[in-house]
């Protein structure tokens, strides 16, 4: 009897990464010693900190498949050997990153080397499918995976019309943007989530007073207070870009905001307004949600309907190319217990 896919994350979490091995019955795995740090005099050691401990679990565990989420593009090295040394097979996941990141593109001759000895590559759009094919590589694509969501914590937001904008304050969002949109749209009440930490004070202090910051959320709070907002906004400057953030509004039934980019319009065909990330862009998208915000939620049910049937063919594809025999197919709003 086969082992299930194992799947390596060198990250401190991955909820995509845990959905998919989750989905197709088997282990994710978060392998990160957070104790190196990422500087450029650290980041070789944590690097091969993680490299001893994935051949560690994956020599004790013995999967048939390994699944590898890139970026970092060096994580393929040790499941590589494992799967060379073993005669296993091993998918990469790789995220947007590990193609168009500054960080990641010098070594797209690193990346191109293991997507060609992978059985297939994980891609977001059909844009990085046709880049792993020029590499003479196996691609498949996959939007996005039903997500597993923790039990909501009760949330009771006040005025009218509430909508979330989910945050990481990463480089390609466009915070400065929605700050202005926001203080032209006064009728609508902003939650912005994520860690204020990364923000500067002067940041803070200039936003309107309908725009409210959370904070790091909890899975259940996350949860609550999507579950309690009229639209989820999710945006990027950055195309080719896929937001997880519009996904898991879908899948919990709510209307999203996000990016005109081609690969959004691809994955949201449905209950989204798409929007130039510019300040009046993103107020117009705001405005144009807040008018038909019911037409569009019933839309964002149906394609969370269409989402699952997509998965459940995009599974099967998987459990064919890799033999993999067992899965899951249950509802994807569910408790999830903490990767290790």
């Amino acid at each position: 009897m086969k082992n299930g896919p194992l799947f390596i994350s060198w990250a401190p979490y991955c909820s995509r990464s845990d959905g998919i091995a989750r989905r197709l019955g088997g282990e994710s795995h978060m392998v990160y010693s957070s104790g190196w740090g990422s500087n450029i005099f650290t980041v070789a050691f944590k690097y091969l900190s993680q490299t001893i401990k994935t051949l560690w679990l994956l020599f004790r565990k013995r999967p048939d498949v390994v699944f590898v989420m890139a970026p970092p593009v060096i994580a393929c090295i040790p499941v590589w050997l494992y799967c060379a040394l073993c005669g296993k097979s091993f998918v990469i996941d790789a995220h947007t990153g590990a193609f168009l990141h500054p960080r990641w593109t010098r070594l797209q001759w690193i990346q191109r080397f293991f997507s060609r000895r992978a059985r297939t590559t994980i891609v977001t759009n059909t844009f990085l499918q046709d880049r792993v094919h020029s590499w003479g590589a196996h691609a498949t694509i996959i939007t996005d995976v039903p997500v597993y969501f923790a039990e909501p914590a009760p949330v009771e937001l006040v005025g009218e019309c509430n909508m979330t904008l989910v945050s990481s304050f990463c480089d390609d969002e466009p915070l400065e943007e929605f700050l202005a949109a926001a203080g032209s749209c006064p009728d609508v009440q902003f939650h912005v989530t994520g860690n204020t930490q990364k923000l500067s004070r002067q940041v803070l202090d200039s936003a309107p007073t309908n725009v409210r910051f959370t904070g790091f959320l909890s899975d259940s709070e996350y949860v609550g207070l999507v579950q309690a907002s009229d639209a989820v906004i999710a945006l990027t400057n950055r195309d080719h870009t896929m937001q997880r953030a519009g996904y898991e509004a879908i899948y919990l039934g709510r209307p999203v905001v996000t990016s005109d980019f081609g690969c959004l319009r691809e994955a949201f065909p449905l209950g989204t307004v798409h929007v130039p990330p510019t300040a009046e862009g993103i107020a117009g998208g705001v405005r144009q949600m807040r008018l038909e915000c019911d037409r569009y939620r019933q839309e964002a049910e149906e394609l969370r309907a269409r989402k699952l049937d997509r998965w459940a063919e995009v599974a099967d594809e998987l459990r064919s190319l890799l033999s993999i025999t067992n899965g899951t197919t249950c509802d994807p709003v569910a408790s999830v217990p903490t990767p290790e």
